[in-house]
């Protein structure tokens, strides 16, 4: 599934490669890629007429604002133009959205077509179809409509998320702190490949107990958690999985991991041999000689 890395870079290239985008036809191929409203034509009119103003990401969700443009040859501000809600998109497993200019029959694959008036497509593929949009229009709160988004922890990057904070939520918590990392409510974003590459990092054994670890540790898997992420961000996340960016290329950072998915390989830092066992139902991979 697409971590924060990996939605961060399709935000990144959502916003870079729609400028006034506005949606004129909605093409749902696929209903149950719709989660919220219920009614699919509801969602295809509330569409009609957005621009997607600006593109946000909370943990691994992707929220779009809109705003209702009626006359594209009004010289109105968008700033002034009236809100129209927000498209939220939550990509799961296989999920990634492709631009194409000149429009071409969509593959099996394709769930939702967005159109401009000239014919631009934004297209979302998904082979699993476990992702999901939602629709919300303006007066209603999306935290609120969509319980995963509401439920979500602090952003890695946000200064919320810092050693008082982690001491809080885990001081009497007898989970692994592997766990611990992959529970959205907790931290928003991770998932399996960067709680390992963090915890690696950091020196911390995924299977410790989470009140175990001493502040001085957090501080450490904190600034682990941070850069681990910053770098898979600035090498357009990873190549594992079904992940592809706007432009159907693959991330660089699968080729850079320590542990994740280097079962039986040496240790980079001890030549140890790499390691793999599971963690609530999570194939974990880590060092058992640096990781303590």
């Amino acid at each position: 599934m697409p971590e924060l890395p990996e939605v961060e870079t399709v935000r990144r290239g959502l916003e870079k490669k729609l400028n006034n985008f506005t949606i004129k036809k909605v093409d749902v191929c696929r209903d149950s890629t719709i989660a919220f409203p219920t009614n699919k034509k509801e969602f295809i009119e509330g569409l009609r007429n957005s621009l997607i103003y600006k593109w946000d990401r909370r943990g691994k969700y992707l929220i779009a604002q809109l705003k209702e443009v009626q006359n594209e040859n009004t010289q109105c501000p968008l700033e002034n133009s009236q809100n129209n809600g927000f498209l939220v998109v939550h990509l799961r497993m296989t999920g990634y959205f492709k631009f194409i200019n000149n429009s071409t029959l969509p593959c099996k694959h394709t769930r939702i077509r967005f159109f401009d008036k000239n014919n631009n497509e934004l297209r979302y593929i998904d082979v699993r179809s476990f992702g999901q949009m939602w629709w919300i229009k303006q007066g209603l709160s999306p935290n609120k409509i969509i319980k995963g988004l509401g439920s979500l922890g602090p952003e890695p990057f946000s200064k919320d998320f810092d050693t008082k904070y982690l001491k809080k939520v885990i001081s009497k918590r007898t989970k692994s702190i592997k766990a611990i990392l992959l529970d959205q409510t907790i931290v928003a974003g991770i998932g399996n490949i960067y709680a390992d590459e963090s915890l690696y990092s950091a020196g911390i054994s995924p299977f410790r107990e989470a009140r175990t670890i001493k502040k001085n540790e957090l501080i450490k898997l904190r600034e682990s958690i941070v850069t681990v992420l910053k770098k898979s961000i600035g090498s357009g996340g990873t190549t594992f999985s079904d992940f592809r960016d706007l432009e159907g290329e693959n991330g660089n950072f699968g080729l850079q991991t320590n542990v994740y998915r280097r079962t039986g390989k040496e240790c980079r830092k001890c030549g140890n041999l790499i390691e793999r066992q599971k963690i609530t139902g999570r194939s974990t991979h880590w060092c058992p000689k640096c990781q303590k």
